[in-house]
């Protein structure tokens, strides 16, 4: 059985490259940015595609959108800040994507097996002393409230604390899902926050729970 893929969207891969030129100065604060000429010519993609990618960085309050005159770099301190939590989970996220193709390629090698998760058990303890981006799970049923919905729409965030990291599908793990992103049934939903953000996604999932 083939492993788990590790899929990031085109948009959001434009979106980290754009935030690393504002941390290089290379795209300086308060310059304009034009979606469908300079980036969609620079990346090779669609304009839309490069909307997409600004869009995110807006969300993030990296760049704003000034209607009737384009998209400006607002603050390469927001920039660093997104580069920062984004290698920090993708870290994780990478090394258990390791952890299952190696169990599914050498499943009778347990000993490998546990050198791996051990690895990464010591991995996220240091990032939960350093930073809250040591991932919670929780998984959607047909029962689950907000399916069909997008992270962007529900305001997962400001209703919970919680930042969305990953979505896994069966075989498909969408990392960096971006706001665009909607909740199905018999998905695997991944993310981060402080302590009790985890209660807060239960509730926000399935209030019903809390009544038993």
């Amino acid at each position: 059985m083939a492993g788990k893929k590790l899929t990031i969207p085109r948009y959001q891969q434009i979106a980290v490259d754009i935030a690393e030129r504002i941390v290089e100065n290379r795209y300086k604060e308060g310059e304009k940015i034009h979606a469908r000429s300079t980036l969609a010519s620079n990346f090779n993609v669609s304009p839309e595609t490069a909307r997409k990618a600004i869009n995110v960085l807006v969300d993030l309050g990296i760049m704003d959108v000034h209607h009737g005159s384009g998209a400006y770099v607002a603050s390469r301190e927001k920039a660093q800040s997104y580069l920062a939590q984004y290698k920090d989970v993708h870290s994780i996220q990478e090394l258990k994507s390791e952890i299952l193709n190696s169990v599914e390629r050498q499943q009778q090698e347990l000993e490998n097996f546990s050198g791996l998760l051990d690895t990464l058990v010591n991995q996220t303890k240091r990032i939960q002393q350093t930073a809250p981006f040591l991932p919670y799970e929780i998984q959607l049923d047909k029962t689950a409230n907000h399916l069909h919905e997008s992270i962007k729409d529900l305001n997962i965030w400001q209703e919970t604390g919680a930042t969305v990291v990953a979505i896994q599908h069966e075989e498909r793990l969408l990392l960096s899902p971006g706001p665009y992103a909607k909740f199905e049934a018999g998905e695997t939903v991944f993310f981060v926050g402080e302590e009790l953000v985890f209660q807060r996604m239960m509730n926000f999932f399935y209030p019903e729970k809390d009544k038993y």
